[in-house]
């Protein structure tokens, strides 16, 4: 259904650090970069999908209440890593790995970047 997300940073290469220390984990990294804006895809993927950017208006980036972007983990491990990765980069906890009442395998955590941007990572695999 999506063909891609974008997330808004006041400081790029912050933004990035951050990024590339979290998003490996997952199975996606830095595929594309220009002045203003990062793309993340995995390897196999055609288009990066995951877009960090400073906004086009040039106003200050602001992340959206009630927003949160889910992004597929492998494993529960990877879970557990990018959770723990986003912390140790300066990252805010949001919820900590565990399973959510959603469906029985439904496991994940949340986390927030440094522009307030809330993230989950969501592995639904029986482990």
């Amino acid at each position: 259904m999506l063909l891609y997300t974008t997330v808004g940073t006041n400081d790029l290469q912050r933004a990035g650090r951050f990024y590339d220390a979290i998003l490996p984990l997952l199975g996606y990294r830095r595929q594309k970069e220009g002045a203003d804006e990062i793309g993340y895809a995995a390897d196999e993927d055609v288009r990066a999908r995951f877009w960090v950017v400073e906004p086009f208006n040039r106003e200050p980036a602001t992340f959206g209440n009630g927003v949160t972007i889910a992004l597929v983990a492998p494993t529960r491990a990877a879970v557990d890593a990018f959770h723990a990765a986003a912390l140790a980069q300066g990252g805010t906890d949001e919820g900590a790995p565990g399973l959510r009442p959603f469906h029985a395998n439904f496991y994940a955590a949340f986390i927030r970047d440094h522009d307030g941007n809330k993230l989950a990572a969501v592995c639904e695999q029986p482990e």
